[in-house]
């Protein structure tokens, strides 16, 4: 599924995959979420339910780019830098750029692409 972001302003254009968790995100869009920071890799946001996990891995490896849920805190994962190996994190999609937008953004809003 195609989707677009708005970062302060500016329209980035991202991808879901075709997994469970993420036709699941998909179902509660758009969303506009307050963004916050994390080790300066990404930016999270809580989301408003939970999103299943049927049949996801048990963790994975983010690049930079990747849209992910964080499971254990019911959590979007946004990531602008290279990230450690998390369990419970789950890749949703890929942005196709504007990554480094993230850096100083305080608010994203996701919504299907027009």
């Amino acid at each position: 599924m195609n989707i677009r972001l708005t970062l302060d302003g500016h329209h980035i254009a991202a991808t879901l995959n075709d997994s469970p968790t993420a036709r699941d995100f998909a179902a509660q869009l758009p969303l506009t979420l307050s963004l916050r920071d994390l080790n300066q890799a990404e930016k999270i946001a809580d989301l408003p339910r939970k999103l299943s996990t049927s049949g996801a891995p048990e963790g994975a490896d983010p690049e930079v780019g990747d849209l992910a849920y964080y499971a254990p805190w019911n959590q979007l994962a946004t990531y602008y830098r290279d990230a450690r190996y998390a369990t419970g994190l789950v890749i949703l999609g890929q942005m196709a750029d504007g990554a480094e937008e993230l850096a100083t953004a305080d608010e994203i809003t996701i919504e299907a692409a027009p």
